[in-house]
């Protein structure tokens, strides 16, 4: 099975494309670097010959509002209408749990026009929502801080390993379109100041985590269970402290 990645050189594609390649498919990367760009169309055409299913784990290189609307809205309209010229039989889309709540962001606003577009195009279609990444703590951070403090929010995240996630984007591929969205998360659940305040201790990061009920998510105020996942979610093997220890 010929599989398209867009995004095939980040941080899921890249693990994506050899966990492909490793069960047999011919799995190919697709970025601005390998010359396929989806804002623009350059190489979609060429790229997607051939394809059974296209796989979408790019993101923008901007998360200003306008900017990242910008980014899905054109690269997924561009890439869905050169997917029905191409005959192309599943799309799979990598994206969050928790977006439809999380609409006071301009990201998680772009991620649901995203969704919106995908659902509307005809085209069997897979949704795959995870939880944050591991290694996506110190990102978490760096938003939150102000000088040596990080004011984040005791609301519970359940989040996962990269590599977990691209196992379960590649389960997706090779599966039958859902024509609706799939949940995968981490084995644990965390206060989401607990988890950082953890993150930055393993990585001897002096700056003191301090719990904010009022501080916001990447411009998002949380409730108890804004970020995490459904009852019917994947729930991955991978556990935070034990991904920790292997940073070392």
């Amino acid at each position: 099975m010929k599989v398209v990645v867009i995004g095939g050189t980040g941080l899921i594609g890249s693990k994506l494309v050899e966990k492909l390649a490793e069960h047999g498919h011919e799995a190919i990367p697709a970025a601005p670097n390998t010359g396929v760009n989806t804002l623009t169309g350059e190489g979609l055409a060429e790229v997607l010959k051939g394809a059974s299913v296209v796989v979408d784990v790019s993101n923008s290189p901007s998360f200003a509002d306008g900017p990242v609307m910008d980014f899905f809205r054109t690269s997924t309209t561009n890439l869905l209408k050169a997917e029905a010229e191409a005959g192309v039989t599943h799309h799979v889309a990598l994206s969050v749990v928790g977006t439809e709540r999380l609409q006071e962001s301009g990201y998680f606003r772009a991620k649901q026009a995203q969704e919106e577009l995908i659902k509307a195009s005809g085209i069997p279609y897979t949704i795959v929502h995870a939880t944050q990444f591991f290694e996506f703590v110190k990102a978490i951070a760096a938003e939150a801080t102000d000088g040596d403090t990080v004011r984040l929010s005791s609301a519970s995240i359940q989040p996962i390993v990269s590599d977990d996630v691209a196992a379960a984007v590649g389960r997706a591929a090779v599966g039958t379109p859902v024509g609706g969205v799939v949940e995968v998360a981490g084995p644990d659940v965390f206060p989401l100041d607990e988890m950082v305040r953890t993150g930055l201790a393993a990585a001897d990061d002096p700056r003191t985590v301090v719990t904010d009920p009022h501080a916001r998510y990447f411009g998002v105020e949380l409730q108890e269970t804004t970020l995490l996942p459904g009852p019917d979610a994947h729930i991955a093997e991978t556990r935070f402290t034990d991904w920790l220890a292997r940073q070392q």
